[in-house]
């Protein structure tokens, strides 16, 4: 069983950052072996790509809303992936998923077979 939990979310102002991190606890995932993904869903609206890294880390991928603004990373040896937001706008309010692929296809979201169980971020203008 895999187990994805993320944390970090909250309540910040336009303009403000947020850290998100998605650990996943156990031996019986090989972090190292899968893409990580972050999602984001908003009410009313289907969930979206946000961003994705290589298994190494040493590809990132980032949808044009975020580009610039958000970075995505990972430390293998802690199982951990973060999503670091800058310059939070209203429109990134959405609960927001990690999600593990064993595919290099990152931006499409069903080839991720894994999902944590979200965390809410809200940004007030």
């Amino acid at each position: 069983q895999v187990q994805l939990v993320e944390s970090g979310g909250g309540l910040v102002q336009a303009g403000g950052s947020l850290r998100l991190s998605c650990a996943a606890p156990g031996r019986t995932f090989t972090f190292s072996s899968y893409v990580m993904g972050w999602f984001r869903q908003a009410p009313g609206k289907e969930r979206e790509f946000v961003a994705a890294i290589s298994w190494s880390g040493g590809s990132r991928y980032y949808a044009d809303s975020v580009k610039g603004r958000f970075t995505i990373s990972r430390d293998n040896a802690k199982n951990t992936v973060y999503l670091q937001m800058n310059s939070l706008k209203p429109e990134d309010t959405a609960v927001y998923y990690c999600a593990a692929s064993e595919s290099d296809n990152y931006y499409a979201i069903y080839e991720y077979d894994y999902w944590g169980q979200g965390t809410q971020v809200t940004v007030s203008s």
